[in-house]
């Protein structure tokens, strides 16, 4: 792992850290230390300006610290880290200093720094160190010149080229932000390496009696970790506990601890480990406990959604990321949110919401045999529902995204939904006594736009649910499209129904009253009827 100075205040070098140590990793973490990020010194981004010396008590971590400018020290302290990992002793982190000698960009001047600092600066330029370590004893000053000469021409030729590289073709920009079926990426994932996934139908195959998402999803996870040996499932919990939710609960036991395994509390750490798997050919699937704990890893969440456009099909990560979302019995800010526009937004990742456990095999089975990272949004209030239990629809059952499912057939009004309130809009379609077409789009990225423009200019009327709140909420875009692409269709407004622009509460009253109910879904039914 390479990185500077400021990057040891960050979340994201903590994170490796405990990881490569508590697990005793063969990581080299090497750091380039020039006392400055960017015009931030280094006495902000660690106690006394050193992290090697603060990591010095580290359990479980070689230190080697010394000055980046001295080839053979710094030579010695490279090869004594490199051999105590290979040695298979556990992680090293290298801590070199060396100078600045030119702002962190073009546009940087250095103008925050003293002359004293500058001066100090060049005279520790490593160059003339390096020559007066090899000149004579190991080249003369004419090997060396002309070496120089030679270096500094291959580096003026590869700056000609750069330069000289036409603009991408601009009709090109939009590919590679997901997988193409006919380009397979060069590293990462399981398709390029012979991976050959089963046969699947899009048709269930019922088997025994109804049973919840927690087993469904359960079930779907042991089939797929017995039938594909890249699959790892882990985060906070899974392990002996089972998961918080109960969902993982055996597995472990079954699959042994590579499979199914704990991690430390971090989520930045579950993602990035997973991004890391992914690339190396395996099938991640971590869990982010709750919604609101992914916000820590969403650095790690855009890096991995944005991989393959921006290697432009070099490079991807597919993974699934499982995550409970919704309320449940009561609300709060940190366990109750939804907020599945943030992944929509996220350019790369493909969001499934199931509402059912029918419709959670089938899309879970997809995500993991598929070729791009997938957000699998398992609804709280729907793990034990039920309304949401099935029966198994079969190992062979997979559902393909962006394809949504008509719920209940009607003629008087489009209503659009997904997770958990699809239920509540079939009890308020029984309720009001309106025959509302009900689709439930269980993925969000990419979503049914087709089926949704289908059924408004049948019913004329588009009516749209949704948990999350209402500014700039995915039912926002669905109601864009609407207006955009079957407005002359609408005898009524395009209506969505949501939660107020507030955190979910913490009482079951007031949960309830923020949400929309079956009540008020129903009377909106009916007033959209009669417009």
């Amino acid at each position: 792992m390479l990185g500077g100075d400021a990057s040891v205040a960050t979340n994201g070098f903590w994170s490796a850290l405990t990881m490569a140590t508590t697990l005793k990793l063969p990581m080299v973490l090497y750091i380039e230390d020039n006392g400055y990020g960017i015009s931030t010194p280094g006495w902000l981004q660690t106690p006394g300006c050193n992290i090697a010396q603060n990591l010095a008590s580290f359990s479980g971590l070689k230190i080697c610290d010394g000055d980046g400018t001295d080839p053979a020290i710094a030579s010695d302290l490279i090869a004594e880290g490199v051999a105590h990992v290979r040695g298979g002793n556990g992680p090293a982190l290298v801590h070199l200093t060396v100078p600045r000698l030119q702002g962190h960009s073009f546009q940087d001047t250095q103008a925050y720094k003293s002359k004293d600092t500058v001066d100090a600066e060049w005279a520790r330029d490593p160059l003339p160190k390096l020559k007066a370590h090899v000149v004579p004893s190991l080249m003369s000053e004419e090997d060396w010149e002309a070496s120089q000469s030679k270096i500094e021409e291959r580096v003026r030729r590869a700056a000609q080229i750069a330069d000289q590289r036409p603009v991408s073709e601009p009709s090109q920009v939009t590919r590679f932000v997901f997988s193409e079926s006919d380009a397979l990426q060069d590293e990462g994932g399981l398709w390029n390496s012979g991976y050959e996934a089963p046969r699947v139908s899009d048709a269930p195959k019922p088997e025994g009696a109804r049973i919840n998402m927690i087993t469904a999803i359960r079930r779907t996870l042991d089939h797929e970790l017995a039938v594909n040996p890249r699959v790892l499932v882990f985060g906070e919990d899974v392990g002996p506990k089972g998961g918080v939710h109960g969902v993982t609960l055996g597995l472990q036991e079954k699959y042994g601890e590579t499979r199914v395994f704990d991690t430390s509390l971090s989520e930045e750490g579950i993602i990035g480990r997973a991004v890391g798997m992914a690339i190396a050919g395996l099938m991640p699937v971590p869990e982010i406990q709750f919604r609101k704990y992914a916000d820590p890893a969403c650095e790690q969440i855009n890096d991995c959604g944005t991989m393959r456009w921006r290697t432009a099909n070099r490079f991807a990560a597919p993974m699934v990321v499982r995550m409970p979302v919704g309320f449940f019995k009561c609300g709060d800010p940190w366990h109750s949110q939804t907020n599945e526009v943030q992944f929509v937004h996220s350019p790369g990742w493909r969001v499934a919401c199931p509402s059912n456990a029918e419709d959670a095999v089938g899309l879970l089975r997809t995500a993991l045999r598929g070729n791009d990272p997938v957000m699998f949004l398992e609804h709280r209030n729907m793990l034990d529902a039920a309304s949401a239990r099935r029966p198994y629809p079969g190992d062979d059952f997979a559902l393909p995204f962006g394809v949504a499912k008509r719920v209940h057939e009607g003629h008087d009004l489009t209503v659009v939904a997904w997770g958990a309130m699809v239920e509540r809009c079939e009890a308020a379609a029984d309720h009001a006594g309106v025959s509302a077409d009900i689709l439930d789009l269980r993925t969000l990225a990419p979503w049914d736009s087709e089926a949704v423009l289908a059924s408004v200019r049948r019913t004329h009327r588009c009516f749209i649910v949704h948990e999350d709140i209402g500014t700039a909420g995915f039912g926002a875009e669905i109601a864009a499209v609407v207006a955009d692409q079957a407005f002359l269709h609408l005898d009524a407004p395009v209506v969505r129904m949501t939660m107020p622009d507030i955190p979910s509460p913490h009482h079951p009253d007031l949960m309830e009253w923020a949400l929309p109910s079956v009540d008020r879904i129903a009377a909106k039914m009916q007033e959209l009827v009669m417009f």
